[in-house]
């Protein structure tokens, strides 16, 4: 099994859990934000979205010369963000799926201004800047759900409004 395997399999299994909280946005609140410094609520969904694709995109390359532009756009509306969702997913595939072994354990470097700032294995830059970004962000997004009284969906077991563990046993009577 190539080491890009897992990841891939484990972005597809998280991508399940990342479009059901997505599909609870609500499109009322987009522009909200919980403070000055913070991303509004629309902002943060479409990085959620777009996490995969940016940084799988990223990690192809061996050196990425300049810190990318932090400025996120805002969705426009919430029924995009399952769309984008599916879009960055593809595209990580794309930017990812072909890669060995080797290039996996290749370096992967970020300058700035001419130097690095940051290298590391682009087995870690995957693990670490795509996929635990992508479940920080998520996590902070649901925190954003909550405080507008959206009923948070199941991530990784029972919420207070959802539980699978029931649900299932109930089915299964």
């Amino acid at each position: 099994m190539r080491l890009i395997e897992p990841l891939l399999a484990e972005m597809e299994q998280e991508s399940i859990s990342t479009a059901r909280v997505l599909e609870r946005v609500p499109q009322a609140h987009l522009g909200w934000r919980p403070h000055p410094k913070s991303m509004s609520l629309g902002q943060l969904a479409l990085h959620v979205a777009t996490i995969p694709a940016l940084v799988s995109e990223l990690a192809a390359q061996d050196v990425t010369p300049e810190l990318p532009s932090f400025e996120q756009p805002e969705a426009a509306t919430a029924e995009e963000l399952l769309p984008a969702l599916h879009s960055s997913l593809a595209r990580a595939h794309a930017a990812l799926g072909g890669m060995d072994d080797q290039r996996m354990l290749g370096t992967w470097r970020l300058l700035s201004g001419g130097k690095e700032i940051m290298a590391m294995p682009r087995v870690a830059m995957v693990r670490s800047i795509m996929l635990n970004h992508w479940y920080h962000h998520r996590g902070q997004l649901l925190v954003y759900l909550r405080m507008h009284n959206v009923p948070l969906p199941s991530v990784y077991g029972p919420t207070a409004d959802e539980n699978p563990l029931t649900a299932a046993a109930s089915a299964a009577n």
